[in-house]
């Protein structure tokens, strides 16, 4: 090879533009076979699929952690309420020990009485109505069947043994009645 030979050979190399690293995949790409496209199409699937089970798994995990601590904490709200109430009922059996007049001590009981149901009505709990209610299985349990009562008072609530309570609307506690037959 003459010199000559050499130039034209490096001219020719020269002109020629260089493949980018993005050009050889895109032609290695269209040089994929139809299972090598649905391998790597596979691939991807497995990838967002297990990062899907991974963050189903950490919310799971989250969930049960926070309904722990809701069942653990929940009454926390009420016994905080509830605590000024014990107060008073601690200055009530403290001041009981000075004085004998039991108007007195009845005085006080009623009132840390009102105190405590004020405090359950606000967190919503509310006493089921018996006085001349008729009876309903949803709300009393009947204890008791008091015959000889007359036509008005048949299936009525005559006497209420235990009163019972709701908490927002859900019975927590059934009222104990007895009812006319």
């Amino acid at each position: 090879m003459t010199e000559k030979d050499i130039k034209i050979e490096d001219e020719e190399t020269l002109n020629e533009e260089p493949v980018a690293e993005t050009d050889k995949e895109a032609e290695s790409a269209e040089e994929k076979t139809p299972l090598e496209k649905a391998q790597d199409e596979i691939e991807e699937l497995k990838d967002k699929w297990l990062r899907s089970v991974a963050e189903f798994e950490n919310y799971r995990k989250r969930t049960l952690k926070e309904r722990a601590e809701l069942i653990l904490n929940g009454g926390e709200k009420v016994i905080t309420a509830i605590l000024p109430v014990l107060d008073d009922m601690e200055r009530a059996i403290e001041n009981g020990e000075k004085t004998d007049d039991p108007a007195v001590l009845r005085e006080g009981m009623e009132l840390i009485h009102q105190k405590f149901m004020k405090t359950l009505e606000g967190q919503g709990v509310s006493k089921i109505e018996t006085e001349d209610a008729d009876f309903d299985t949803d709300v009393h349990e009947a204890v008791a069947m008091v015959p000889g009562m007359g036509d008005d008072k048949k299936g009525k609530v005559i006497d209420c043994l235990q009163k019972g309570y709701k908490l927002n609307d859900k019975v927590i506690r059934h009222a104990k009645v007895a009812v006319g037959q």
